[in-house]
């Protein structure tokens, strides 16, 4: 959403210099990071960021705005394949979005097409970002933003779903039903649910404060979000102030989750700072996700990937790059992780944010 991964990247540059050595799948893993083995680096450049599985397994999708792939200014989306081999065409990242506008949340459909949002249809140029406002670090909601679907080499793109305010952040269920999405279509902003057959809507969230960046649990019949809670009277005149000028602020953010329907909410996070890009466990009992709540105490720029149980809401922590790590998502068969990261193993201090995979060891 927004490029989270550039404003994150420039906060976490303020935290320790990475550290890595020996060989490259050696040299990316940390001590204490036993979940992790055969680390493999897939891009190197610029920010890259929401690199997600297709349903067999063998491609990622992703968003980037390294110069090497695009000259357009702001994210575009990428397909590349997970094993870091080249296309036919020769090129290890095809661009499947338009090159215009600015472009967030891709995600492949079960059927090989895939979806996600642009701006691109109001102007070939980036919307202006702004990162912070009235000395708050602030995302922008483009209304701009639409969900478009393409063919799997990005052809013929259509709009998909559409509003005249923000629609964005699109992902879709295992079983190839649903697609979730965020809008604020109905004042606030909501989690919707799209029926890819019918293209039957359904709100799935009623409480203010910002719902986004849903995913569904490995049986479809859960989802998990991220949600701010504005209460005191301050913030929540604070958050629609901003809501109104196109901006939310993430400060503070929980992890939910709820039947595909919206029922049974049920709040799985209590934690300081922001608790945010969350995905299901393969077993559906646990869910990884991306915090800065270890580091308060260090001003909340180290951002790393947790994994907490549902049931007992016990906490582990995945990644200790001690940098910037989020945005884990397994692959379709549970066995291995795809993530980014500021990690690289010449152990120095990087602005680029790259995509990883790994096997995943329980």
């Amino acid at each position: 959403m927004n490029k989270i991964i550039t404003i994150y990247c420039c906060i976490v540059l303020c935290g320790p210099a990475l550290m890595f050595g020996g060989n490259d799948a050696d040299s990316l893993l940390y001590d204490n990071e036993k979940h992790f083995t055969n680390i493999r680096q897939l891009t190197f450049g610029g920010d890259n960021a929401e690199a997600y599985w297709s349903y067999d397994g063998t491609e990622l999708i992703f968003q980037s705005n390294w110069d090497k792939l695009t000259k357009q200014g702001c994210d575009q989306i990428f397909r590349m394949n997970a094993d870091g081999s080249a296309y036919k065409s020769g090129k290890k990242y095809e661009l499947v979005s338009t090159d215009k506008g600015r472009t967030t949340c891709s995600y492949f459909l079960k059927d090989g097409r895939i979806v996600f949002g642009s701006t691109h249809e109001s102007g070939g140029a980036c919307p202006e970002a702004t990162m912070f406002a009235e000395g708050r670090y602030v995302w922008n909601i483009y209304d701009s933003y639409d969900i478009y679907i393409t063919d799997n080499k990005g052809e013929n793109p259509q709009k998909l779903i559409a509003s005249p305010k923000y629609d964005a952040e699109a992902t879709c269920s295992p079983d190839g039903k649903y697609i979730i999405f965020t809008s604020n279509r109905s004042g606030d902003l909501e989690l919707w649910r799209y029926e890819i057959v019918t293209g039957a809507l359904q709100q799935l969230t009623n409480t203010l404060g910002y719902d986004g960046g849903a995913f569904f649990s490995p049986d479809s019949k859960k989802i998990v979000w991220r949600a701010s809670r504005p209460v005191k009277d301050e913030d929540v005149k604070n958050y629609k102030e901003l809501q109104e000028k196109g901006l939310v602020e993430p400060k503070e953010l929980q992890l939910f989750i709820a039947d595909i329907d919206g029922n049974n909410v049920e709040q799985i996070t209590n934690l300081p700072g922001a608790n945010w890009a969350p995905f299901f466990h393969p077993s559906g009992n646990k869910i990884l996700f991306c915090s800065n709540h270890h580091s308060q105490q260090k001003g909340g720029r180290e951002f790393a990937i947790f994994m907490i149980d549902i049931r007992t809401k016990t906490v582990e922590q995945i990644t200790h790059s001690g940098t910037f790590d989020a945005f884990p998502m397994f692959s379709p068969d549970g066995k291995k992780i795809v993530w980014c990261s500021n990690r690289n193993k010449e152990r120095k201090p990087t602005r680029s944010t790259n995509v990883f995979v790994a096997d995943w060891v329980e």
